[in-house]
């Protein structure tokens, strides 16, 4: 006997792309359930080759779900993710609501997979998007020779500002095409053909939340000793966030062993060929499950240095595809339980 779902926030981005993951691959599901808010009560969201009406949130009885992927902003996973788990349901929450709270796992199966024995509200957090792909790239390097500091900078989608990011982008593009006046509403500046060094609100020492982010959640995931700076940048890109990273580390490791080290690792595809093309862009990886790594190189400027290029679909590991995976790490695991099974 398979598992009840409900997957809440159905209808945005990250929601949609949950209840496509859950069906590509086969997670036991004996009853998926789609919820929103009262606006998008019986709206139609795609499930395989199933067709659902959207439930709202506020009136639906948890008491039968056994698992409830939340990916509805933090505010609905402060206020619902406990009331839900209350119920006896586990919450996966993809937003940034759960992250910090030190008896919240933040899990990333390929990295930390374990920290799932460890949950106490009965809720587990999804990392930022940007984090995710990181954290994937990292962990094998990070086994094999000690990370000591971690210099990144981000070129993100406007998928990861939701659809009215999305949107955002085709507007002022056509706008511009149409020789017309570019409207700026969801980005502080116009993003068409441009570049905007500011993802979330900006913090007294004058990083981003979004860079705050990648610092804190990479200690707590990977390690709390690794030294990380980050610059997030938003680009013209819909789907697939991309990183520049510098690693410096305390042990020596060469270019062509990070790249056997990486090949080998799960959720990795290196695609590295020093030739024009021989690298992996945004565009590439839209609709992959990978987080793709290219442009390994040795970074001569520091003693045991390494850089490389790091890209994957923000939509799909950076959310969605993490949290599915994190359902099947429990299911595996036999940490999680039917109740229908139990009853």
């Amino acid at each position: 006997m398979g598992f009840k779902i409900a997957v809440v926030g159905a209808t945005g981005n990250v929601g949609r792309e949950m209840l496509s993951i859950l069906a590509e691959r086969a997670f036991p599901a004996d009853e998926v359930v789609a919820l929103a808010s009262r606006r998008s009560q019986g709206s139609e969201v795609s499930y395989g080759d199933k067709t659902l009406k959207t439930k709202t949130l506020d009136t639906y009885d948890f008491s039968d779900v056994d698992l409830c992927l939340m990916s509805a902003g933090g505010e609905v996973s402060k206020e619902w993710s406990p009331k839900i788990a209350a119920q006896g349901a586990v919450v996966i929450d993809n937003s940034s609501a759960w992250r910090y709270d030190p008896e919240v796992p933040l899990v990333v199966p390929e990295v930390n997979a374990e920290a799932l024995r460890e949950i106490k509200k009965g809720i587990v957090a999804n990392p930022n998007c940007s984090t995710a792909q990181l954290v994937v790239a990292l962990k094998p390097l990070h086994d094999r020779a000690t990370i000591k500091r971690v210099v990144v900078a981000t070129y993100q989608s406007v998928s990861g500002a939701g659809k009215d990011g999305m949107d955002e982008l085709d507007r002022q593009t056509k706008a511009l095409y149409s020789l017309q006046d570019v409207q700026e509403k969801k980005f502080p500046k116009r993003i068409a053909f441009n570049l905007i060094p500011h993802i979330d609100v900006f913090m007294e020492d004058g990083y981003t939340k979004e860079e705050w982010k990648m610092m804190a959640e990479t200690k707590k995931i990977l390690d709390p000793k690794i030294k990380l700076t980050a610059t997030c940048v938003r680009v013209p890109v819909f789907i697939s966030h991309s990183e520049a990273v510098n690693v410096e580390f305390e042990n020596p490791i060469t270019a062509d062993e990070a790249r056997d080290i990486l090949r080998a690792a799960p959720g990795i595809m290196v695609v590295d060929k020093r030739e024009p093309g021989g690298y992996i862009t945004p565009h590439e990886a839209a609709g992959e499950d990978a987080t793709y790594i290219s442009r390994i190189r040795e970074d001569i400027t520091v003693e045991n240095g390494l850089s490389f290029w790091c890209v994957s679909d923000n939509l799909r590991k950076g959310a969605a595809l993490n949290a599915v995976q994190i359902a099947e790490a429990m299911a595996n695991r036999g940490l999680l339980k039917a109740k229908k099974q139990a009853a």
